[in-house]
């Protein structure tokens, strides 16, 4: 994944102290700051475009849009995140004694990079899955059209469903709202360098 600041292990306060003064973003898992890598064009575009739709689509709905920015606290999981999009239901809650990091999310929306996507498919998910809000979440594949989508249907119950199809539909379940996949990737041209 990707390296760790230091050996030593954090309280998620000298990770907030921290945090706040740097001038990068930092992830921490349980008790570690990890370094965000830093995005491609491709990863912003999805990243972006995907936040787009979803605030004209929810324009004026009990609803609230952040993509990049905005942290995430997991306290089940000892976890402090940056999502890619996060949907999040009107009251926004936010961490006890903080103005700066959400709790309550419904909708995530992760772009996958070639170091963090084996983390956003499980170590990250599993952590996702213990906000009692959050229910629905997409991973979006920026180096081929390729979407996974999953929505919990009951207690420890989610489907997947999975997308390589530009003139597919994809119906988001928690605000019924349709993306097509072929306006999601409409300016990514697929040159994979690395």
């Amino acid at each position: 994944m990707i390296t760790q600041l230091e050996q030593k292990t954090y309280t998620p306060e000298e990770y907030l102290d921290f945090e706040t003064a740097s001038t990068e973003r930092h992830d921490y898992i349980n008790g570690e700051i990890i370094p965000m890598t830093v995005g491609t064009p491709d990863h912003n575009e999805l990243s972006i475009g995907l936040a787009a739709f979803l605030k004209l689509a929810l324009r004026g709905k009990n609803y609230r849009i952040f993509a990049t920015d905005q942290r995430l606290w997991i306290p089940d999981a000892n976890l402090y995140t940056y999502p890619d999009v996060m949907v999040v239901e009107k009251p926004l809650q936010l961490q006890t004694g903080r103005t700066d990091t959400i709790v309550n999310p419904c909708f995530i929306g992760e772009v996958l990079s070639k170091s963090t996507q084996d983390y956003d498919r499980s170590g990250k998910f599993v952590a996702y899955r213990t906000i009692a809000s959050f229910r629905e979440y997409l991973i979006i594949d920026q180096y081929r059209i390729h979407l996974e989508h999953y929505v919990k249907t009951a207690a420890n119950q989610w489907l997947l469903s999975e997308y390589d199809d530009p003139t597919v539909t994809l119906s988001l379940n928690v605000f019924d709202f349709q993306l097509k996949i072929a306006d999601l990737y409409e300016n990514i041209e697929f040159n994979d360098l690395s």
